[in-house]
């Protein structure tokens, strides 16, 4: 799969590399701005083969500075439930025809605006303790990063619910991505086929664009106050799914 950009394309791709770099800093949300932009220089499919080795370079540094952070029982609750739905995305994902592919990932963009919403406006204070809710979540979020690296919307969204400071939000989700993304590499490589020296080439270029974005979301959220942030990665969750949706 030989990969050709065009000058445009290149920035747009630098854009997103730069989002993701944010992303992994902290700045929560801007997931789906990433996704959007790569999939629509790409196609669907193939831009989660250049977009997971750029997760998992983030990744790293992203645990590498927040990793004191982590709330292991969180991370316990979702990452089995999220292998399962990664399972589930490997196999259902790989010969999905690509119209398919983005009306699946619009219908998931609608659900998760539709969620935050609802959150928002009931205004409850009290954490859901139902197992149900971690294993919806957990299921959502590992389906959705097998076939479009969207999990960062329910993620999102289970950290919300679960009210947990800043700090820990992204500490714990540090540890969750750094393991999922390690454990659906291998399907990418080897069964989807989707990553090849092609991919990996381009990535390399990208690398000091992805680090610059984790230093300026590192920079960006060290100003953010908690009940600040909660708000802004709201806005970024709605703002990124509006994206996706209008451009799918």
């Amino acid at each position: 799969m030989q990969v050709v950009l065009s000058n445009s394309d290149w920035v747009w791709v630098i854009l997103a590399t730069f989002l993701i770099g944010m992303g992994k800093g902290g700045v929560k949300g801007i997931d789906m701005l990433n996704v959007t932009i790569m999939a629509i220089v790409f196609g669907s499919k193939t831009s989660t083969g250049i977009v997971l080795p750029l997760l998992l370079c983030a990744d790293i540094a992203a645990v590498a500075y927040y990793r004191r952070f982590a709330d292991w029982v969180l991370f316990w609750k979702l990452a089995p439930w999220m292998i399962i739905g990664v399972l589930l995305g490997v196999f259902l994902g790989k010969d999905m025809d690509e119209l398919l592919f983005r009306k699946i990932m619009s219908g998931i963009v609608l659900v998760t605006i539709v969620i935050v919403l609802i959150m928002e406006l009931r205004k409850d204070k009290e954490v859901p303790n139902h197992p149900a809710f971690a294993i919806g979540n957990g299921l959502a979020a590992g389906f959705t990063t097998m076939i479009g690296n969207l999990a960062g919307a329910f993620a999102n969204l289970y950290f919300l619910a679960m009210r947990v400071n800043k700090n820990v939000f992204i500490g714990t989700g540090a540890w969750i991505f750094l393991f999922m993304n390690w454990f659906k590499f291998p399907f990418q490589v080897f069964y989807w086929k989707n990553i090849n020296g092609d991919t990996l080439q381009i990535d390399l270029y990208l690398v000091p664009i992805l680090l610059l974005g984790f230093w300026a979301g590192v920079k960006v959220v060290d100003k953010i106050k908690d009940e600040h942030f909660r708000k802004l990665v709201i806005v970024l969750t709605i703002l990124g799914s509006l994206v996706m949706l209008l451009k799918s």
